[in-house]
């Protein structure tokens, strides 16, 4: 489980615990199971995290930092700018491997753009399998419903993943669709990847009492739609999982090799196979589509939109270490906690080299070169404030700025600042955008400031 910033905060730990259990860490259980499950889990994912190590010829690797804020502990996290540019040279996005500029947008699309995007399979995120099978989607239920003060019509989809590859692994995903019910025609929509169905609603002892409208009902007063995606339906967020979902499918149950994709690109996969379905429906119109996530989620949509270029817009929340952050930045959640027992399973196998024998300045590619994938179109990065300094909001600025001239290059504006900006001050000016807002690790406070950004592109 992600490490939390307040560890000693008896209210944030419940949340976390009542997070980790319905988020697909482990299947139905009742509670009085949840121990043995727990530890069963625990000890998968440790014999799947060794055995990786043991393939990539790995003895020991490197602690993550320890994110609780108690004085003493060793390996504190780094909150001190000045210690954080361990690695100050970063990759151009714009210089081939040969040493050549790029010049212009054939030698970006046809030459620069591959070698990128060929590292981040290799050596970051995984590659797809060659052997994926077909999804049939099938519309459960529809529904017409009243959200806000916006009549809506609610279809719930899943999509049956065809295992006769491995007839003992079983994958659906599911995925709900909500559009306003009096559209004249299709409309754009908004899709969030989330580990919960749309209609879940949190325990009111853990949600926020709040008589604004939810993003859900921002968007539909619009007159666009949403969908949400739960992820965790067709891959479990564990290592324990990773014989199971569709990269168990994929795998026949076995293990991964060391470039194999992990659950980002997994979850990024099932998005892109609930876009197949959006092109089906009438309701929607495909061309107009974005995708949205936080915190874990917020990574896997950033890959998403960096690899499939149907989507045509981006709200990244909270995403750090894996997402947009640096890996290079040393303010945070770093490499190492990545590469650990808890969160490897995110990323191919040969991620945990970066913890190990190898260091971040080795890594070939860096978070600005994966926004810069998703040139030319727009990308909105958004964070918090105190609560979410494990995000390293700096670090993902700098991002954004970095991949600045790729946009550039291909027609298109990048931030217009070279600092950092003012809590709450809105950089949506250009195509890739940034925002800070006050509250913590959140994605709420942004969502109004992201449609601003995203109706300067769609109807």
């Amino acid at each position: 489980m992600r490490q939390q910033l307040n560890n000693d905060n008896t209210e944030t730990m419940k949340k976390t615990f009542f997070c980790f259990f319905l988020c697909g860490a482990i299947s139905f259980c009742s509670f009085a199971q949840f121990p043995k499950v727990m530890d069963s889990i625990r000890n998968l994912t440790k014999l799947d995290h060794r055995g990786m190590m043991q393939l990539l010829q790995i003895d020991s690797l490197r602690p993550g930092v320890d994110g609780s804020n108690k004085p003493g502990v060793p390996n504190a996290v780094n909150y001190d700018e000045s210690k954080a540019n361990l690695y100050p040279n970063y990759p151009d996005p714009l210089l081939l491997k040969s040493g050549k500029k790029v010049t212009n947008i054939n030698i970006w699309w046809n030459q620069r753009r591959p070698e990128i995007v060929e590292d981040f399979d290799r050596e970051i995120y995984g590659r797809l399998p060659k052997n994926l099978p077909m999804v049939n989607w099938e519309i459960v239920n529809v529904a017409d419903e009243t959200n806000g003060d916006t009549p809506a019509t609610t279809k719930k989809l899943v999509g049956h993943v065809n295992n006769s590859l491995y007839p003992d692994i079983k994958v659906d995903i599911q995925l709900t669709l909500v559009t306003p019910t009096q559209a004249s025609g299709p409309v754009p929509i908004i899709m969030e990847l989330s580990p919960f169905p749309a209609d879940f609603k949190m325990p009111s002892a853990f949600s926020k009492n709040t008589s604004e409208p939810n993003w859900k009902q921002q968007i539909l007063s619009k007159g666009w739609g949403y969908a949400v995606i739960v992820v965790t339906s067709y891959q479990a967020d564990n290592g324990a999982g990773l014989k199971q979902g569709i990269i168990g499918l994929v795998n026949k149950g076995k293990s991964r090799k060391a470039d194999d994709w992990g659950v980002l690109r997994a979850w990024a996969w099932g998005a892109s196979r609930a876009m197949d379905y959006f092109e089906t429906d009438s309701s929607v119109n495909a061309k107009e589509v974005g995708i949205e996530g936080h915190s874990r989620y917020g990574k896997a949509a950033l890959v998403t939109m960096a690899y499939d270029s149907r989507f045509a817009i981006a709200y990244i929340s909270s995403s750090g270490e894996g997402g947009a952050k640096l890996h290079r930045r040393n303010i945070g959640e770093v490499v190492e906690n990545i590469a650990s027992e808890s969160e490897y399973h995110w990323m191919s196998g040969n991620f945990i080299k970066y913890a190990g024998p190898l260091h971040w300045n080795d890594l070939p590619v860096d978070s600005h070169e994966l926004i810069a994938l998703c040139a030319p179109r727009p990308v909105f990065i958004g964070c918090g404030d105190r609560g979410d300094q494990w995000c390293d909001a700096k670090g993902m600025f700098m991002a954004v700025s970095m991949a600045g001239p790729v946009y550039k290059l291909l027609g298109k504006k990048g931030l217009n600042a070279s600092e950092i900006p003012k809590l709450e001050m809105s950089l949506i000016d250009g195509d890739v955008a940034f925002r800070q807002h006050k509250g913590g690790h959140t994605p709420e406070p942004n969502w109004p400031v992201f449609l601003l950004f995203a109706s300067k592109y769609f109807k």
